[in-house]
């Protein structure tokens, strides 16, 4: 944790991913990173971007200082994102929320509709479908998405869930 201010900034986004990633709850080092990484926020890469803000997101870590850093950049630099940061950010924000939602929201929309469908796995669809739902459950942020890529998001998210219920015995 002393050492945390000499990371470059893949190096924090991997070391949160990495601890999000194994399960492993780590609430000092987060909040050690959080503060270095709000700091040098503007030096992160849209995957670092993307990677940071999933890695809190999943372990339910708060640090609004940093998701405003994060959602900031990530307007600056949306068109750089591939699918997999629009994914994981659009995932992230949906789980957390941020103060300037309205901008992000439209800014994640419009590089997911740039890219288009194909571009995105079904994971990640399933990751997007959670961040229209999150959106459309918390208004005023007006979305329009293809309907293409709602329909193939809610798809993928019911074939998720479909494969992870479990088979029930049948009794002859």
């Amino acid at each position: 944790e002393q050492r945390i201010g000499s990371f470059e900034p893949q190096g924090l986004a991997n070391t949160v991913w990495a601890f999000a990633t194994l399960g492993v709850p780590a609430p000092q080092l987060f909040h050690a990173i959080a503060r270095e990484s709000e700091q040098r926020i503007g030096s992160f890469k849209p995957q670092g971007l993307a990677n940071t803000a999933w890695a809190f997101a999943t372990l339910n870590t708060p640090a609004p200082q940093l998701f405003k850093g994060i959602a900031r950049e990530s307007k600056k630099r949306i068109g750089r994102f591939k699918s997999q940061d629009i994914a994981n950010a659009a995932w992230a924000f949906a789980i957390v929320g941020t103060a300037d939602r309205g901008a992000l929201v439209n800014a994640i929309n419009a590089r997911a509709a740039e890219l288009g469908l194909a571009a995105f796995s079904g994971d990640e669809r399933c990751q997007l479908h959670h961040f229209f739902i999150g959106v459309e459950a918390c208004p005023p942020v007006e979305l329009v998405v293809p309907i293409g890529l709602r329909d193939a998001c809610r798809e993928a998210m019911a074939h998720a869930m479909a494969a992870s219920e479990p088979e029930t015995a049948t009794l002859s």
